[in-house]
């Protein structure tokens, strides 16, 4: 849920929510967390303050809540006394300020480990931030870049520096003092002298020296919940038939883009069994380069869910039925409209697991082949679909070990004739 939500739920606006979000680091705090140790039974809980807000609205006692609640009315007494809203200028209880007024009064002024030892505070700062050094000895002070508060923009340059991480300088301390107990610090410590602002022990600038230069820490819950809306697990490769990884049966195919200068791509096509190659020419839409992408806008780069689907339905209908068995692509977003294409082109598609391009080796070895006539770097875009076609006339004929030195193409129309063959025996 996003910072701005998540105020809206609490019932606050979301500039205020979106501020606590940064003081906290882009992390909870730690008594919320799931490992925190649980209120002791001697302090009011938030929902005996609820209970108490109830009771009080409908005229009951200091001693008749005490009563209700099991408590003694001296703690009532001091509980309505102490964590009061004042604002209005009244002593009127409610239970969401008086919980913020009893966390208040129980923080302890603990000083963080960073702050009291400065020659721990020193080796943290010089491993994470120190300037580089050469061969030679020299000083290498590389790009100046100023600090703005938020992560690195794309292409843009960034502090160099030594850069070890938390973790690094964690592990490390006990090979370089072995014997000072003191020389110690966790990693989870420095993140948070890093990024919490009241425990601001380290300059907050320095989080540009992490490895990722975020200003905001990511939560691992955030992460995992990240995914693609249009995946399901039906259409997982885990649930792929069994029969397709053999390669026995054609008619099973792999895709993907390859991508150049600009945005620009090729859709690619292999099938699995003949390694037969079909391109996508994929251009660019008009006004690209010129107008401003429009949020949730078709793809100005032309590769694009609605391109890509075209592109494939264009290109996979010319085949015979047999040949349109399946599809399995990585999990890249041009393929959002997945339930269309097999309505348009009557194929499955499969994807597969994230970061696993081996799912889809011969897609991978192709596009290997490819890029000696696209390499990257280069403007695909200038190609024409006539260009494209010729390319991959070209792998096609071209003779594979893997089929017994037979051409991709000579494989393809051998296993069509069979198939005609069988087809005429059997209405003989």
């Amino acid at each position: 849920m996003a910072s701005e939500d998540a105020a809206i739920e609490a019932g606050i606006s979301p500039a205020v929510g979106t501020r606590w979000f940064r003081e906290a680091g882009g992390i909870p705090p730690s008594r919320f967390g799931p490992s925190a140790k649980p209120i002791s039974g001697r302090y009011l809980s938030f929902t005996e303050r609820e209970e108490i807000a109830l009771l009080r609205v409908r005229g009951y006692s200091i001693r008749e809540v005490g009563r209700c609640l099991g408590r003694a009315a001296s703690t009532i007494s001091r509980e309505l006394r102490r964590n009061a809203a004042t604002r209005s200028g009244r002593l009127k209880y409610r239970a969401t300020t008086a919980q913020w007024h009893a966390d208040q009064a129980a923080r302890r002024p603990k000083r963080a480990k960073l702050a009291l030892n400065v020659a721990l505070r020193t080796y943290v700062e010089e491993r994470l931030a120190g300037v580089v050094v050469a061969p030679s000895g020299g000083l290498i002070p590389g790009p100046t870049v100023s600090w703005k508060g938020r992560r690195h923009g794309p292409r843009q340059d960034r502090r160099w520096a030594n850069a070890w991480s938390p973790e690094q300088i964690a592990r490390r301390l006990p090979v370089d003092f072995p014997d000072d107990a003191t020389m110690r610090i966790s990693h989870e410590a420095i993140y948070q002298a890093l990024f919490v602002q009241g425990r601001g022990v380290l300059r907050r600038e320095l989080t540009a020296c992490l490895r990722t230069g975020r200003a905001l820490r990511m939560p691992r819950a955030r992460t995992r919940r990240r995914g693609k809306p249009f995946l399901s697990p039906e259409i997982m490769i885990s649930q792929r038939p069994a029969a397709i990884a053999d390669r026995a049966v054609p008619g099973h195919w792999e895709g993907d883009l390859i991508l150049g200068l600009g945005s620009s791509a090729i859709g690619t096509l292999v099938e699995r069994t003949t390694r037969f190659t079909l391109l996508l020419h994929l251009p660019r839409m008009a006004g690209h380069g010129h107008e401003a992408r429009v949020k949730n806008g078709p793809a100005l780069a032309g590769h694009g869910a609605e391109a890509v689907r075209d592109a494939i339905t264009r290109s996979i209908v010319t085949l015979p039925e047999e040949l349109r068995q399946s599809l399995t692509w990585d999990q890249g977003a041009e393929m959002a409209q997945h339930a269309r294409l097999k309505i348009d082109a009557g194929v499955q598609v499969y994807f597969c697991d994230p970061h696993s391009p081996w799912q889809r080796g011969t897609n991978e070895n192709t596009n290997g082949l490819l890029r000696q006539y696209f390499p990257k770097g280069t403007d695909l875009s200038v190609h024409s679909a006539e260009e494209i076609a010729a390319v991959a006339a070209t792998l096609n004929s071209r003779p594979r070990k893997t089929l017994d030195w037979k051409t991709p193409a000579e494989t393809l129309d051998q296993l069509l004739l069979s198939a005609n063959n069988d087809r005429v025996a059997t209405i003989a």
